[in-house]
C-alpha cells in the first residue's frame, strides 16, 4: 500500500473521478476526507451530504477511514474547514487532490457573464483556496520544525491545454490552473510540498452527455478505457510520498496511458537586435510558423 497512513483531502470526492480517487487512496492505505457539496452536474440545487456520506461508507466498507465534508471549497471559509477537517478528524494533511468542478457550456456569443463567473469560481478559486490554506498549513508545520512530505494534485483538463468549442469558461478556467500550478510548485517546494496537475479524460456526469460518442461504455469484457478508475493510479502515486521527485508537471491520463505534457516551451523565434517594422513581421512570422510544429486541433472543431 503506497499511501499507507497518508491523510488525503479530495474535493468533489462525492462522484465520478473524484470518487474513483478517495476510494483507491483508501485502497492504499489513506486515511481520507471525501469533500462534496452534492449539487447538480451544472452546480445547481440544494447542498445534500449524501454523496459524500456514501463515498465515506464505501471506504469504510472496504476496512478503510474517512470523513466527510461538505464546506464549499470556494469560499475561503470552506477551504479552511477542510484543511482543519483532515487536521481534527486524523492529525495532519499530506496530501490535497483539487477535484471539484462542473459545467455551464455555451459557445462564447452565447455564454453570460454568470456562466463565466460561476466556471471560473468553482474551478479555478475552487483550487487556489483549498491550495492556498493546505499551504499555509504546511508552512507553519516546516517553520516549527516538524517535517513536512506534502503532495497537491490539481485538475486541468485537455480542454485547458488545447482549447474545447463550446467551453470557453470551462477551457479558461482549466488553462489557468496549469499556470496556478507552476507557480504553486516553485513557491512551495521550499516547504517539503511537490505540486502537480493532471489532464484526465473519463466518463463523469460532467462528460457523458458532451462527448456522449466518445464516453459510451464498451461491449461486455473489452476494457472500459473511459471509466474514471483508470485515472485514479496516477492521482494517487502523485499522491504518494514515492512522487517526492516530481514537481510542476502536468499529465493526462485516459484509459491506460499516462502522457506527460509539453506545453508552452520556446519555439523558433527570431531577433533582430532592434525594433521591428511591421511590414517586416509578416515575413518573420511566416518563417517561424514554418519551422514550428503544427498546433494540435481545437476540441470540437471542424
Amino acid at each position: 500500500m503506497i499511501c499507507k497512513d497518508r491523510v488525503v483531502a479530495v474535493t468533489g470526492a462525492g462522484r465520478g473521478l473524484g470518487r474513483a480517487h478517495a476510494l483507491e487512496f483508501a485502497r492504499q492505505g489513506a486515511l481520507v476526507v471525501v469533500n462534496d457539496l452534492g449539487v447538480a452536474r451544472d452546480g445547481t440545487g440544494d447542498a445534500s451530504g449524501g454523496p459524500a456520506q456514501d463515498v465515506v461508507k464505501e471506504i469504510e466498507a472496504l476496512g478503510g477511514r474517512a470523513v466527510a465534508s461538505t464546506d464549499d471549497i470556494a469560499t475561503d471559509a470552506g477551504a479552511a474547514a477542510l484543511v482543519a477537517t483532515a487536521v481534527d478528524a486524523f492529525g495532519r494533511l499530506d496530501t490535497l487532490v483539487n477535484n471539484a468542478g462542473f459545467l455551464r457550456d455555451r459557445m462564447l456569443i452565447n455564454l453570460s457573464e454568470d456562466e463565466w463567473d460561476a466556471v471560473m469560481r468553482v474551478h479555478l478559486k475552487g483550487h487556489f483556496l483549498p491550495l492556498a490554506h493546505a499551504g499555509r498549513y504546511w508552512r507553519a508545520e516546516s517553520k516549527a520544525g516538524r517535517p513536512v512530505d506534502a503532495r497537491v494534485i490539481n485538475t486541468s483538463s485537455g480542454a485547458g491545454l488545447l482549447g474545447s468549442v463550446g467551453q470557453g469558461n470551462y477551457s479558461a478556467a482549466k488553462a489557468g490552473i496549469v499556470g496556478l500550478t507552476l507557480v504553486a510548485s516553485a513557491e512551495l517546494g521550499r516547504y517539503g510540498v511537490t505540486v502537480n496537475a493532471i489532464a484526465p479524460a473519463a466518463r463523469t456526469r460532467m462528460t457523458e452527455e458532451v462527448f456522449a460518442q466518445t464516453m459510451a461504455a464498451p461491449a461486455e469484457g473489452e476494457f472500459d478505457a473511459m471509466a474514471p478508475e483508470n485515472v485514479s493510479p496516477l492521482v494517487v502515486w502523485l499522491g504518494s510520498a514515492q512522487s517526492k521527485d516530481v514537481t510542476g508537471r502536468v499529465f493526462e491520463a485516459e484509459g491506460g496511458r499516462i502522457c506527460v505534457m509539453d506545453a508552452f516551451r520556446h519555439g523558433p523565434a527570431a531577433d533582430k537586435g532592434a525594433r521591428w517594422d511591421p511590414a517586416e513581421v509578416g515575413e518573420v512570422v511566416t518563417g517561424l510558423l514554418a519551422e514550428a510544429p503544427v498546433p494540435e486541433p481545437v476540441y470540437g472543431a471542424g
